[in-house]
This record gives structure tokens, sequence and C-alpha cells, in this order.
């Protein structure tokens, strides 16, 4: 299991692994998006909140068993908007398993020829949290922080997804006002076959909430 410590930095982290900000990814991976409606029944696309890249060189040494990849860029993304305060406009995906439109597990076997996904408002300012850096280091599956790898911390969602890793836990933090209703956390799950096929896209989302 591999914790994940963030901190702010002074700079973008360009290709490097960092929390919030702005993905860097090859031209062949789009950046994803959910289809929405409107309040007057149009539809549109809005982009999903990048959530981290992790660049995989970074973990190899904590993870000697190889479950993930020791090369290469891993990048999460789920539609967070409601639960970082924007809940008068934005929708929640709800308790449970989320649906596959509301999250994305992504990945580049290369950090090579990288090229920043900038998301921006009207006026031009970037949409979304300014880049944290990410400090990694071992930890034990009962740990309740941000970590990759391990069975989730809770119980109640151990028990409702059996057998299935946490390729990313994602617990409440006052100061991203990231909230999942009232103490929950998010998890990103997989199968060990899965994970050892590198099917990222067979990656389910769950929150829980008490």
């Amino acid at each position: 299991m591999i914790k994940l410590t963030t901190q702010p930095a002074d700079n973008p982290l360009f290709g490097q692994s960092k929390w919030w900000g702005q993905p860097d990814m090859p031209e062949e991976l789009d950046y994803p998006e959910v289809l929405m409606v409107d309040d007057d029944g149009e539809e549109f696309m809005d982009p999903l909140t990048f959530i981290c890249q992790i660049r995989c060189e970074d973990i190899a040494s904590l993870d000697p068993e190889g479950l993930l990849p020791h090369e290469g860029m891993l990048y999460f993304f789920a539609d967070l908007d409601y639960f970082l305060g924007d809940i008068y406009n934005s929708d929640s995906a709800g308790l449970g398993l989320w649906q596959k439109k509301h999250f994305r597990v992504l990945y580049s076997p290369t950090c090579e020829n990288l090229h920043t996904h900038s998301i921006v408002y009207e006026d031009g300012t970037p949409v979304g949290l300014p880049a944290e850096a990410i400090t990694f280091s071992p930890c034990s599956e009962y740990d309740d922080s941000i970590r990759l790898l391990g069975r989730p911390y809770l119980e109640e969602v151990c028990e409702q997804m059996p057998d299935m890793i946490s390729l990313l836990q994602v617990g409440e933090e006052d100061r991203w006002h990231l909230r999942f209703y009232d103490c929950g956390m998010l998890n990103f799950l997989i199968t060990p076959r899965q994970l050892r096929l590198r099917q990222w896209d067979k990656t389910q989302c769950h929150l829980f909430s008490f």
C-alpha cells in the first residue's frame, strides 16, 4: 500500500506526479467528459474533474510485487464538482457504484511528448484547484489517508465489493472543501485479475458515506 501526501506547489508540476491542477497527457488521450443536460433540456459535454496523475516510476520502489506499472503515467478523473462545493450548478453522482460516465482511469505507457490539457473558464482562469506535489510512502491497508492499493479502508465497502482492490482511495479534506456528504470516502476499485491485465477500463468507482 502506498500513501499519498500532498502539499501546495509553486509551479504546475509539468510531467510530474501531482494532485489537482491540469493533466499532462499525450495527444492520443482525450480529456474525459460527461454528457450533461441543462435546465432547458439542452445537452452539453462537461469535463470531469482531474484528480491526479501518478508518474509510475515514482512508486516503483514501493511496489515490489509490480501490481502497478513502473513506467508511464496513470490518470484519475471523476465527477467531483458537487463534492467540491458546487452544489447549485452541478449534480451529485450519488452513493454506491457510479455509472461509468462519472469517472475515468487512463494510462499512458510513456511520459514523453506530453502536453497540458488546460480546461479554463470563459475569463481564461484554470478550472479546478491548483496543482499540489505528491510524496509517496509505505502504509498499511488500515490507513484512512489517500492511498494506492490494498483493501478499502471502510469495512462496509469491503463487504459490498468483496475481492476488489482499492486502486485509489480518496477521503474528505477541509483544505480542498472536499466533502462526500457526511464522512464519506471514494474508492476506485479493480479486481486483482483486471489489475494484472492492466484493464483500466474495467475500474469501478464507489462512494460510501455514513
